[in-house]
């Protein structure tokens, strides 16, 4: 049994500060400098020291041709086909716009960027879901290369790759192969985007690389808040804290809830089980209570989670201002979100949600906009732009307006 309470007050509580090494990032710069002097051959020779295997280009077979169990097969079908569906519903909102005056025709169209790479992390577990949810939303973009690197080849991850639409697929990992695809490799070109989730050198390489290449996000621990009241299930509201703190030791699942006695029975249960009760106890499951129910809004507000479970009816989702990922009620298991509801699970960490968006197919789109001034325009916009430029002195600026005015 426990000897102290782990109920906090939720005012007083703030999310670990997990903002990697300076240490880390000049470990990580350093090793980019030796790829970037060395080539190929440095990455190859990093790949061994780090991995014990020379990268490689591995051919992707058709999907069906991979020798899996039938029901992970159909499986794997079926979450990308809604996946897909869901990146589709994207790309229709995205529509060109343009403006049509008697100064001219300024509008703004969206471009797919050509190429991308997935990073799809090798670890203790094939991570199909990844594969899915990295490539599925570039292909509906329109991307024209989308390279996946990782350093497993396990069948699922082949197979779930060859399906998302990868157009190559290297046997290749760690820092060494978000440069890889950063500056090239061999006969792989570079790309302009990387995105994909991966362990602290994965992350802070491409923090590192963001003048060279687009990224998703600077991602930190997975993390999910759940709001409920007495009335939530409390076996799978647990069930949903687990699941979430068992995707890396220094993941985070917060319960807050305005009701004492509804945080003491769930406390009770996760105490009463010794795999749960160590995750209370180093913190990778936070119990809170708050003193109403403004509280939890305007706690949820302010961590800004990744995903965020609602399971408490008093309040209206459109209370709820900052997250990665809303799931309301209690249906919606934030494990559904990410293997196959279709929304993508890359999502913004550590807060940043008050100020980032998931990945989606808009990540692979540059917005260009575009202008067409008329005979009459030209004069128009001089009177206007000049005064502009002599006001900030830059006569060449004034010069080229005054030319056609």
């Amino acid at each position: 049994m426990a000897d102290k309470s782990y109920i906090e007050c939720s005012s007083n509580w703030k999310r670990p500060n997990l903002t990697q090494s300076p240490e880390l990032f000049q470990q990580v710069a350093k090793l980019l400098q030796e790829i970037e002097t060395g080539g190929d051959l440095a990455i190859d020779s990093l790949s061994k020291r780090f991995d014990g295997y020379q990268p490689r280009k591995i051919e992707l077979k058709p999907y069906r041709d991979y020798e899996l169990a039938p029901q992970l097969l159909n499986s794997i079908e079926q979450a990308a086909q809604r996946i897909e569906a869901f990146c589709t519903l994207q790309k229709d909102t995205l529509q060109p716009q343009q403006i049509e005056e008697k100064n001219g025709v300024f509008g703004f169209q969206y471009s797919p960027i050509e190429a991308i790479g997935a990073y799809i992390p090798g670890g203790r577990f094939p991570l199909i879901s990844t594969a899915l949810m990295t490539l599925i939303p570039a292909r509906v973009a329109g991307c024209e290369r989308r390279i996946a690197c990782s350093p497993s080849v396990h069948p699922a991850i082949l197979a779930a790759a060859s399906l998302a639409g990868a157009t190559e697929f290297w046997q290749i990992g760690g820092a060494q192969a978000v440069a890889a695809m950063a500056f090239g490799y061999q006969d792989m070109l570079p790309v302009q985007m990387v995105v994909g989730p991966g362990n602290q050198y994965v992350n802070v390489t491409k923090q590192l690389l963001q003048s060279r290449i687009k990224i998703d996000v600077a991602a930190g621990p997975s993390e999910l808040l759940i709001l409920a009241n007495a009335e939530a299930n409390q076996e799978w509201l647990i069930a949903d804290m687990a699941a979430q703190a068992e995707h890396d030791p220094q993941a985070q699942s917060v319960l807050v809830s305005d009701d004492l006695a509804f945080l003491e029975s769930v406390e009770q249960q996760l105490i009463a089980n010794e795999e749960l009760y160590n995750l209370l106890k180093d913190e990778q499951i936070v119990l809170l209570q708050a003193r109403n129910v403004d509280d939890m809004i305007k706690f949820s507000n302010r961590y800004a989670p990744e995903h965020l479970l609602l399971a408490d009816e008093r309040i209206q989702p459109e209370q709820l201002k900052h997250y990665g990922s809303l799931f309301i009620g209690q249906n919606s298991a934030v494990a559904f979100g990410d293997y196959c509801a279709g929304p993508n699970h890359t999502l913004p960490t550590m807060g940043s949600a008050n100020r980032s968006s998931g990945l989606c197919v808009q990540s692979f789109m540059n917005i260009q906009s575009y202008q067409q001034v008329t005979e009459q325009g030209r004069t128009q916009l001089a009177e206007i732009g000049r005064p502009l430029a002599e006001a900030e002195q830059l006569v060449w600026h004034e010069r080229s307006m005054q030319v056609r005015s």
